[in-house]
């Protein structure tokens, strides 16, 4: 498969929808020596800025590291498992916080769901944009605490990739199989607990 072929992977839905979320996927194969254009990259922390939050606390907060930099190292060092394997390849690694608890000791339990929302907002605009992100769980906490002297408030929750599309035959077997898979997901039917 061709990364023209990639990069044209709508999803077969069971309802219209936008383009930019019927197109967006999340790749592993990144060009490793694209780097991603400024505008395109302030528009998705734009769009993530302007997401919803319970009572406008906008509890999100990034660290954002351009490939080539200390801080895009120190996040590569503290990716595990597979991750490890293709991620250095974006042009930039976001890392995700949630701000659990406010300046005043209060706790916003709802900080992690502000968070997701805000990071969806931002790979939406990505991919729109013509690049496209892959998020992670699989990184080490207290390591990026470390590296990043991160306040105890604030939990590190995801690690975004973002850049454009690479060759997938760049990728070990195991993921460049997977990079090249077929979409899936549950049937909408199976997600809806009730639907009266």
């Amino acid at each position: 498969m061709t990364i023209a072929e990639l990069s044209d992977r709508a999803a077969d839905t069971t309802a219209r929808l936008l383009p930019a979320l019927a197109e967006r996927w999340s790749p592993r194969a990144f060009d490793a020596t694209a780097s991603v254009d400024e505008e395109k990259l302030t528009a998705a922390l734009e769009a993530a800025r302007w997401s919803p939050s319970a009572s406008n606390t906008q509890p999100w907060r990034f660290i954002v590291a351009r490939r080539g930099s200390a801080a895009f190292r120190a996040i590569e060092e503290n990716l595990m498992g597979f991750n490890k394997a293709w991620a250095g390849s974006a042009s930039v690694l976001i890392v995700a916080l949630a701000e659990m608890v406010d300046p005043d000791g209060n706790e916003r339990r709802w900080a992690k769901y502000d968070l997701g929302q805000a990071v969806a907002h931002l790979s939406v605009q990505a991919h729109h944009d013509g690049l496209h992100v892959h998020q992670m769980g699989g990184f080490d906490v207290n390591g990026l605490r470390d590296a990043f002297d991160i306040e105890e408030r604030l939990l590190p929750v995801s690690v975004t990739a973002l850049g454009t599309l690479g060759d997938p035959d760049a990728l070990p077997e195991a993921l460049r199989e997977r990079e090249l898979a077929p979409r899936t997901r549950n049937s909408l039917d199976d997600l809806l607990v009730v639907n009266a």
